[in-house]
C-alpha cells in the first residue's frame, strides 16, 4: 500500500507564499541547489540515459540564449509542436529562461489547426520535433508571417526557414561568450504576473481556444502541491502524459519545487513495458488508462481459467472487503486480515510487481474515474488519487484522499496564502 504518512492535514501553507516569483526562478534554483542529483532519464536507443540538474541547465542555457539571439522578447511566443520526449522539457524551460511564452501544440493537430494556433498565438518561432510537423508549417506558410524561424529537434534543415537545435544551440554559445549573463538577466526581469503558457484546449467547439497562464499560475499550482505533502524528493515520476496538456506540464513544475527526478518517454504503447524497468513512485495517467489496465488483467485471468482464476477471483473479492471496511471507516476483522495476507502473497504482490513493486499512489486527472476501477486498484494495494482542475486553473485545483480512507470525498483542496 501507499505510505501517505507524510501528509499532514493542514497544508505548509509558507511553501505557497514564499515561492519563486517564476518557474524559470525555480529552474534556475534548482539546478543550483540539488546540481549533481539526477533530473530526467529518457529512452536511447535500447536503454535509457540519465541527465543531473546541471546538464539540463547548461543545455537550457543554450537554447535560451539561441532564442534570444534569434530576437526572441520577453512574452513574446515560442510555439512547440512535439510529442513527450526529453528535448520537449529542454525547448520549455530555455522558452521561460529566455522570458517568453510556450504554444504548445499536439503532434496529432491537423495542419490547418497547427497554422491557426501558430498564427493566432502570435509565435514567432516554431520548434518542430520531426519532418512531418515542419511539413503542416511549410504547407501553410503563407498564413504565418510573424514567424522567422523553425527549429527542428530530429532531422536536417532545409531552406532559409528551418533550422536544426543544433544551430540554434550554437548561436546561444556564440552569445553567451560575448554575454554571459544573458539568460539571468532576463531570468530575473520576469515578473510573477507575465505570461509563460499558452495552451489551445481540445474541449472547445469550433477553432482552438488558448488559455493564456502567467508565472504566478504554474508556480502556485506546484507550491500548492507540495504544500500537500504527499510529495519527496525521494520520488521517481514516470511521466508519459503529454506536454501540451495542462496535466503533463505541471507534473514538470513539481519536480522543480520538490527536486525528485523523472522518466519520460511519451509512447503510450510502451507504458506497460516500461513500468518494470522505470519502478517509478509516482505516475499521472488518465482514466482510460486505468480502465485499460483493469481490462487487460481481468481478460487475462478468463482466459486463463481453471485453479488460478478461482484463486484470483477469491483474492479480489477478499480485497474488495478490505477496501469497503477501511472505506466505511472500519478495521478488517481478524480473519479478513489474515486472508488479505494470503491473497497479497498469492495474487496482489505479483500484480504490484507489474507497475514495478515501488508504486506509492497513482494520480488520475482530466475525466472521472469509474468508481469500481479504483475501488479495484485499491483492493489490490494500488492507491489512487483522483485530482481536479481545468486548463484555466493551470491543471489541478484539488486531490482526493485515497479511497481507503474515503471514497469520493473532495479531498485535499487546494489551500490559498493568508
Amino acid at each position: 500500500m501507499a505510505n501517505l504518512s507524510r501528509h499532514q492535514e493542514r497544508p505548509d501553507i509558507g511553501k505557497i507564499e514564499n515561492r519563486a516569483p517564476s518557474i524559470a526562478r525555480m529552474f534556475l534554483d534548482r539546478v543550483a541547489a540539488t546540481p549533481n542529483a539526477e533530473a530526467f532519464r529518457f529512452p536511447d536507443h535500447d536503454g535509457w540515459t540519465s541527465v543531473t540538474w546541471r546538464q539540463v541547465g547548461d543545455r537550457v542555457e543554450l537554447v535560451a540564449a539561441g532564442l534570444i539571439a534569434q530576437g526572441i522578447n520577453p512574452e513574446e511566443r515560442v510555439a512547440l509542436a512535439s510529442a513527450t520526449r526529453y528535448e520537449w522539457v529542454v525547448v520549455d524551460f530555455a522558452v521561460l529562461c529566455a522570458g517568453a511564452a510556450t504554444t504548445t501544440v499536439y503532434p496529432t493537430t491537423n495542419a490547418e489547426d497547427v497554422a491557426f494556433i501558430v498564427a493566432n498565438s502570435g509565435s514567432r518561432v516554431v520548434v518542430a520535433e520531426n519532418q512531418t510537423q515542419v511539413d503542416k508549417l511549410v504547407d501553410h506558410r503563407a498564413e504565418l508571417p510573424d514567424v522567422q524561424k523553425v527549429v527542428l529537434i530530429d532531422g536536417k534543415r532545409d531552406g532559409d526557414w528551418v533550422m536544426t537545435l543544433d544551430e540554434l544551440e550554437q548561436l546561444g554559445k556564440q552569445l553567451l561568450a560575448d554575454s554571459p549573463n544573458v539568460v539571468t538577466e532576463r531570468v530575473d526581469a520576469i515578473r510573477p504576473d507575465q505570461l509563460a503558457s499558452i495552451i489551445y484546449t481540445s474541449g472547445t467547439t469550433g477553432r482552438p481556444k488558448g488559455v493564456r497562464l502567467t508565472h504566478a499560475a504554474w508556480t502556485y499550482t506546484a507550491a500548492a502541491i507540495d504544500s500537500l505533502n504527499v510529495l519527496s524528493d525521494k520520488d521517481l515520476n514516470y511521466l508519459w502524459l503529454p506536454l501540451a496538456h495542462s496535466f503533463g506540464k505541471v507534473m514538470l513544475a513539481l519536480p522543480l519545487v520538490i527536486g525528485f527526478p523523472t522518466a519520460i518517454d511519451g509512447r503510450v504503447d510502451k507504458i506497460v513495458e516500461n513500468l518494470p524497468v522505470i519502478r517509478p513512485t509516482i505516475m499521472g495517467a488518465v482514466p482510460r488508462i486505468f480502465e485499460k489496465v483493469h481490462g487487460h488483467i481481468i481478460g487475462m485471468m478468463s482466459d486463463e481459467g481453471g485453479l488460478k482464476k478461482r484463486i484470483f477471483d477469491w483474492a479480489i473479492d477478499v480485497g474488495l472487503q478490505v477496501s469497503r471496511a477501511k472505506q466505511a471507516g472500519h478495521r478488517p476483522s481478524p480473519l479478513l486480515a489474515l486472508q488479505q495476507k494470503v491473497a497479497d502473497r498469492l495474487v496482489f504482490s505479483t500484480i504490484r510487481a507489474r507497475f514495478g513493486g515501488r508504486l506509492r499512489f497513482f494520480i488520475s486527472g482530466s475525466a472521472a474515474l469509474n468508481r469500481d476501477v479504483a475501488q479495484w486498484f485499491d483492493a489490490v494495494g494500488i492507491v489512487v488519487l483522483e485530482g481536479y482542475g481545468l486548463t484555466e486553473t493551470s491543471a489541478a485545483s484539488s486531490l482526493n484522499r485515497p479511497i481507503a480512507y474515503r471514497f469520493g470525498t473532495v479531498g485535499w483542496p487546494f489551500p490559498t496564502p493568508r
